[in-house]
């Protein structure tokens, strides 16, 4: 059985700096069947060119949506990518733009706070799961199956209370094992 096409879209304004978005992305890109793609590099003036990234969505099974949470949410470009190419017609709604049935969605995401900062009572008041629902919403509006997301916490350097970087390493390794063992259907 042919392996899953796997599409990782990293969303990442200052990739070059970044700690654990860099590691998770070493990780995916070891993987054969992963198209991977710097959105921020390829398109830094934020003119996104919506039928290629639409075609990329309709060759591959697993789309990875992958970025740092910024304010509760994700990276400006990703905004702009979804309002570019998730089209009317395209993606949504259901019965006329289908071309995304049967696909999956995966957010992978990292925070510079640790776990329990994302938690009911904790600094940030509310659960990663719960942050992420416009991104399930999304999904689900555009016929994807939303899947668990994969969330690396506390992602800043260990001087400033970061995890080490073998448990970075390990959380890594993770993604490589949950990407490399993603099954259709």
């Amino acid at each position: 059985m042919a392996k899953p096409r796997i599409l990782l879209n990293l969303f990442h304004p200052t990739f070059e700096q970044s700690r654990g978005n860099r590691a998770l992305a070493e990780e995916a890109r070891k993987l054969a069947n992963v198209t991977f793609r710097n959105l921020c590099q390829e398109y830094p003036d934020l003119k996104i060119d919506v039928k290629k990234e639409q075609h990329l969505l309709l060759e591959h099974d697993l789309i990875v949506f992958q970025h740092p949470v910024r304010w509760y949410s994700g990276p400006a470009l990703l905004k702009e990518w979804q309002d570019q190419v998730l089209q009317y017609g395209f993606a949504y709604p259901p019965g006329v733009g289908d071309k995304l049935n049967g696909k999956c969605w995966l957010s992978a995401v990292t925070t510079g706070g640790p776990q329990d900062a994302y938690r009911s009572g904790g600094r940030n008041n509310f659960t990663m799961s719960e942050l992420l629902r416009p991104f399930q919403q999304t999904a689900t509006l555009c016929g994807l199956t939303w899947l668990p997301p994969f969330v690396v916490h506390s992602v800043l350097p260990v001087t400033m209370g970061g995890i080490s970087d073998e448990e970075l390493g390990k959380r890594a390794e993770e993604y490589h094992i949950l990407l490399d063992g993603f099954t259709i259907g």
